[in-house]
């Protein structure tokens, strides 16, 4: 399942949008929803994935923007990345990465997807 990253023109103004202005980052999209669907032995389950903004910084680059949320703490493990970010990649493997912007600190962290040939054995 892979899709061209959409772009909602509508932008609500945020802090986060500050900090990643002085980072160099261009806010470019606001808000998604990207809704899921599943088929389970016939039966239809629906969910969807949230992404808080879309950004750019070099020309040709685009970044998932996701904020941090202090009841749903990203898990900075391998795993931990995988299990939260791992879903916005696969759909969208044309971005850049994910920023995650940990409104708190004000810190910016660049998420991207690797294949690990063997060197973490």
């Amino acid at each position: 399942m892979k899709d061209q990253i959409p772009f909602n023109k509508v932008i609500i103004p945020h802090p986060s949008i500050d900090i990643l202005e002085d980072e160099g980052y261009e806010v470019v999209g606001g808000k998604l929803k990207i809704p899921l669907s599943f088929n389970v032995n016939g039966a239809q389950m629906y969910s969807r994935l949230f992404i808080d903004y879309v950004a750019t910084k070099e020309e040709g680059s685009i970044y998932l923007v996701i904020l941090s949320r202090p009841r749903k703490p990203l898990d900075f493990t391998g795993s931990g990345l995988r299990d939260t970010l791992l879903p916005y990649l696969l759909i969208y493997p044309e971005c850049s990465g994910v920023l995650y912007v940990n409104t708190a600190s004000g810190s910016i962290q660049v998420i991207k997807l690797g294949r690990d040939d063997g060197e973490s054995n």
